[in-house]
């Protein structure tokens, strides 16, 4: 009786979070910088696949955490990094060392992360993944970076663990996940890009296959492999 209530009590949960989260990987990637419009509603609803009151719900949220600001009849904004900052913080990366650091960290938060999303098997959630690998995969067609919705991939993945603490926690890296990811396509530059996006949606797909099927050990090694792949493209290409 009890773990069906936590188990449901977690997919509640996961609904009431995942519309935030998406928000918080758009604002938090480096491509909105403070005073830039976000996207109106429905554009920002269909792109996360969530209703119009759950978007409106996490916009209501950040705007209270002072990560977004409303103009009447405008839209909302994002706001300055100052004010939108919170107790969980990281410095800026640095150095390259200190890049590879980063990575070595996410191989382990993630793949433990990835590894409990397979466990719990969240219908919903994994369903909302799937949407962001595609989306992946749609923004590398378009000829764009796809960092924001990389980033989202990643946020989902810990989204769908029900647990918060691994979202908020991914949460607090995203201005370094941005810069490090830019910083290894930067830097793979004698790799031609299509094989190079095409190895990152294959990644991202292993991730996918491993937490829908809840195998957990399958699910830690794609994502802690795909983390790899990501320090290898780095160090291998310097």
């Amino acid at each position: 009786m009890y773990s069906l209530r936590a188990s449901s009590e977690i997919s509640v949960h996961t609904r009431d979070e995942y519309a935030y989260d998406q928000l918080l990987a758009l604002i938090g990637s480096g491509d909105l910088q403070a005073g830039t419009r976000l996207p109106g509603e429905q554009t920002m609803a269909e792109r996360f696949g969530v209703s119009r009151p759950m978007l409106r719900q996490a916009l209501a949220r950040l705007r209270a955490e002072g990560k977004i600001y409303s103009r009447k009849g405008s839209g909302h904004y994002v706001s300055a990094r100052e004010a939108s900052s919170q107790i969980l913080s990281y410095a800026n990366l640095g150095s390259i060392p200190d890049v590879r650091s980063f990575l070595e960290f996410r191989r382990s938060l993630e793949g433990e992360s990835a590894a409990c999303a397979a466990q719990v098997g969240d219908r919903l959630a994994i369903s909302k993944l799937r949407k962001c690998h595609a989306r992946v995969g749609e923004a590398f067609s378009r000829g764009e970076s796809g960092i924001d919705q990389d980033i989202a991939f990643h946020m989902a993945v810990a989204q769908a663990t029900g647990n918060r603490f691994f979202a908020h926690t991914l949460g607090a890296l995203l201005e370094q996940m941005s810069f490090s990811i830019r910083l290894v396509r930067d830097l793979s530059g004698t790799t031609p890009v299509a094989p190079r996006r095409q190895a990152v949606l294959d990644e991202h797909a292993q991730i996918v296959k491993a937490i829908d099927e809840g195998d957990t050990d399958r699910a830690r090694n794609a994502m802690r492999d795909h983390i790899e792949g990501g320090i290898a493209r780095l160090f291998n290409a310097r």
